[in-house]
């Protein structure tokens, strides 16, 4: 099978390839970490496909110096990874564990010999589940919290740092884990929910302080944005289509670039959004100037109308806004059910750009497919579909011809892992990991993106790695 072309991109674009604390780490209970709500959301029953955890994952603690040499070998110039908060402080705030610090300098001194720019993530949503026992994203003070914790990465790491992001994904934090329940904590609220939405933005605001009174490089934060289409133009799915932009997009974007709340949050809400957790000076603090914006995309979503899960506004979640989701695309599913509109992420990124005059240099923190794929007789991963998806995807190209200023690509992701409520069921890697072995094994895809890399460079005449 013929591989696809590889996408062009302009000079001093930067390729790398992104993971996630919890998803990989495993040592969940080494060397002084504390339990995230995760560990106590996987540990309950009936929480993850197969009851799942992610006690040992990749074994990463253990296993560093092998997948930073595969990514070293891959020949990306970036590696984003996350800290685990309850690993460097165990309770979320209060003493620091000295062991936890240490990991992370082994890790960030192996990266930078192998000539790989780390981009951390502070936050990919394990909450010290110590802070969830005080009230969790819903209250102030673990806004508060997280700027300390902030304040502690930035002071260990800053001289080695890159790039450093806040938040990933908020809406998944907020929205699927405070109001659907899919996510940990496990929660299915109204106000809590959006209380913990806004509790998210001010943490990401006072970090940003925090890391700018420690001289970080590069900060900002990342978001999983959706393309949304209308089912019909009928006024009932327009409407729907409004407030899914509310839910999905604007209660981010708006004070984070626009300096406001969205326009359409009451109606979004019936309500329950202007709340008490929202204080005088909140959006100063949020909307601080960013260097970058991280954007998340797999796939768009389409938007009907339908009726309440509860009749009664107050008794709500913060996702029940009488609109539904699908996918009537007619291309081709990845194993999660989710239409390949490469398309769509060229829609999403010029529509950003032009609806935001402020918006900051973009970077695509996470974009990925999740596949059926295993190891040949002759120990070959082939996965055409992901490699596919990708080549359709770096099509990313086509917003930098159209203006947007996206300065880099991170693939999600360098390997499979434990991909939270879904267990170990679904393969996003580039390198297929073995869970009975852990043995890590480079798939096709992965042999197609260095090649990119290796194309890119040669093109624009960059240094070979």
């Amino acid at each position: 099978m013929t591989s696809p072309a590889f996408p062009e991109l302009p000079a001093g674009f930067r390729f790398g390839a992104a993971t996630a604390a919890y998803q990989i780490e495993g040592a969940h209970d080494e060397d002084g970490r504390g339990p995230s709500i995760w560990d106590t959301f996987s540990h309950t029953p009936g929480r993850t496909l197969g009851g799942a955890t992610g006690d040992t994952a990749c074994d990463h603690y253990h296993r560093y110096p092998e997948d930073v040499a595969l990514l070293r070998e891959l020949g990306v110039d970036d590696y984003r990874f996350s800290l685990a908060w309850s690993r460097l402080l165990p309770e979320g705030t209060g003493p620091v564990n000295p062991k936890g610090l240490d990991f992370y300098d082994r890790l960030l001194d192996e990266l930078l010999a192998a000539g790989i720019a780390p981009a951390v993530t502070l936050y990919h949503w394990d909450l010290p589940q110590a802070l969830e026992d005080r009230g969790g994203w819903r209250v102030r003070q673990t806004a508060e919290a997280f700027a300390e914790y902030a304040a502690v990465a930035a002071d260990r790491y800053g001289d080695r740092v890159e790039r450093w992001i806040t938040l990933n994904e908020p809406f998944c934090t907020a929205f699927v884990g405070y109001a659907e329940g899919r996510h940990a904590p496990g929660a299915r609220e109204g106000r809590g929910a959006l209380a913990a939405a806004h509790h998210l933005l001010v943490g990401h605001g006072l970090a940003v302080r925090e890391l700018r009174a420690a001289g970080a490089r590069e900060v900002g934060i990342t978001l999983n944005l959706e393309r949304l289409h209308a089912a019909s133009d009928r006024s009932e799915d327009l409407a729907a289509l409004r407030r899914a932009e509310v839910l999905h997009n604007e209660v981010w974007t708006e004070p984070l670039f626009a300096g406001g709340y969205p326009d359409h949050e009451g109606e979004t809400w019936a309500g329950l959004a202007d709340g008490p957790w929202r204080l005088p000076g909140d959006l100063r603090l949020i909307g601080a100037p960013l260097d970058f914006v991280g954007i998340n995309f797999y796939r768009p979503l389409t938007i009907e109308a339908a009726p309440h899960r509860e009749d009664d506004p107050e008794r709500r979640t913060a996702t029940d806004i009488g609109a539904a989701e699908s996918n009537p695309y007619g291309t081709r599913l990845t194993t999660m059910d989710w239409p390949v509109v490469p398309a769509a992420f060229t829609e999403l990124l010029v529509d950003l750009d032009s609806r935001y005059p402020r918006l900051p240099p973009v970077w695509i923190t996470e974009n990925g497919s999740a596949e059926a794929d295993g190891v040949t007789p002759d120990g070959h991963v082939h996965d055409p579909e992901r490699t596919d998806y990708l080549a359709g995807h770096l099509a990313v190209a086509d917003a930098v011809a159209a203006g947007v200023d996206v300065r880099g690509y991170y693939v999600w992701s360098l390997m499979d892992n434990f991909e939270w409520a879904w267990g170990y069921e679904q393969r996003f890697g580039l390198v297929r990991v073995d869970y009975g072995t852990l043995t890590r094994t480079p798939k096709d895809s992965y042999h197609w993106y260095r090649g990119l890399i290796t194309a890119h460079r040669a093109r624009t005449e960059e240094p070979a790695r």
